[in-house]
């Protein structure tokens, strides 16, 4: 049956309410339920985790049966799981609910299913409308939910030779300001900006997202890896954000505590050693590589030893996009086999 024009906008109006709730560990979901006559009855979205759902939410603002025999349209597929809350797909059933309409398949192996158990109670069920928009507004939430963890951006500059600094250690600046607006641009969109100790008692640096001399509304979390001691007057300390600290190398504890925190997107930002590992320990899914069109020679690589033997265990990127950034160069690169593994699994 043909999605209807009050569903369309129904939809949209979802999607509108869903970008009010938090970014998470949940996805960002919106719903409004439409009486048999096509008029909007009630609406509600996702505010957080352990809150109702968005079809809940909605549910709640309506009165005795006054669910029965609506439409119910969401930006994502009702849950078929109790968790901290209950299936949404049941509430919507024993609320009477005739037809349902949704944007996305939920991709979690446990709460999946919904959409087969409404059909199973002879509830009329619709799935695909604006897609690419639900899609675009929790793509991060996605492709973690594939993944099991944060997506990864590991960036650096670099000269044309491949060196993160002169002789002497000096690094500010190899790029210029062009450059460095986007990388400011890139941070304000992670969840969470990661550098190493050595970055923070060689750099002091401040970890925000600024538009000049503004921070930008979403400010990264930032995260602080290694056993040394972080001064106590280290800019970071001033940051809009609490930082978070580890004292470990073991990155894939650390990139699991971040995903049970809610971060969806991190951004490595540490030098080479921090980038390096990322890299060798395979949690690395995208590379920033801006490079300036100076040399530097020596020794300072952009990258240290990344678990390469020899030129056949090379790892291999595609480069997504080369961007010119004033005189300087941005390279975003993926690595082949997560590229494959995409093709191969097919990302909803």
């Amino acid at each position: 049956m043909a999605v209807h024009e009050a569903e369309r906008h129904a939809m949209a109006r979802a999607l509108e309410l869903a970008a009010r709730g938090p970014r998470g560990a949940n996805p960002q979901v919106g719903a409004v339920i439409l009486s048999p006559a096509g008029e909007i009855i009630a609406e509600g979205w996702h505010h957080g985790a352990g809150t109702p759902h968005a079809e809940v939410d909605a549910l709640s603002k309506l009165r005795g049966d006054a669910a029965r025999g609506a439409t119910a349209v969401v930006t994502l597929e009702p849950c078929n799981h109790t968790g901290r809350t209950g299936p949404c797909a049941l509430a919507l059933i024993e609320a009477g609910v005739s037809r349902v309409i949704y944007a996305l398949d939920d991709p979690g192996a446990m709460s999946g299913g919904g959409a087969e158990r409404l059909r199973g109670a002879g509830v009329e069920v619709e799935a695909g409308e604006q897609a690419e928009d639900a899609r675009s507004l929790i793509s991060d939430w996605l492709i973690a939910q594939r993944l099991g963890r944060p997506h990864v951006t590991v960036k650096w500059a670099q000269s044309l030779d491949g060196r993160a600094a002169a002789a002497d250690g000096s690094s500010q600046w190899i790029t210029g300001p062009d450059a460095r607006a986007d990388v400011h641009r890139r941070r304000a969109g992670a969840d969470a900006i990661i550098v190493g100790t050595g970055t923070v008692l060689a750099d002091d640096p401040a970890l925000t997202a600024r538009d000049g001399d503004a921070l930008y509304e979403h400010q990264p979390i930032p995260v602080v890896i290694g056993a040394r001691e972080t001064p106590a007057d280290a800019a970071l300390r001033r940051h809009p954000n609490e930082s978070v600290f580890y004292a470990t190398r073991d990155l894939h504890s650390v990139i699991a505590d971040l995903h049970d925190r809610g971060i969806q997107t991190a951004f490595v930002e540490g030098g080479p050693t921090l980038a390096s590992a990322f890299i060798a320990a395979g949690l690395a899914d995208r590379v920033l590589a801006y490079v300036a069109p100076v040399l530097l020679g020596g020794d300072r690589l952009a990258l240290t030893d990344i678990g390469v033997p020899s030129i056949d265990a090379a790892r291999r990127l595609t480069v997504e996009q080369w961007v010119p950034l004033g005189a300087d160069m941005l390279a975003i690169a993926r690595f082949q086999e997560d590229n494959e593994q995409e093709h191969n699994e097919g990302v909803r």
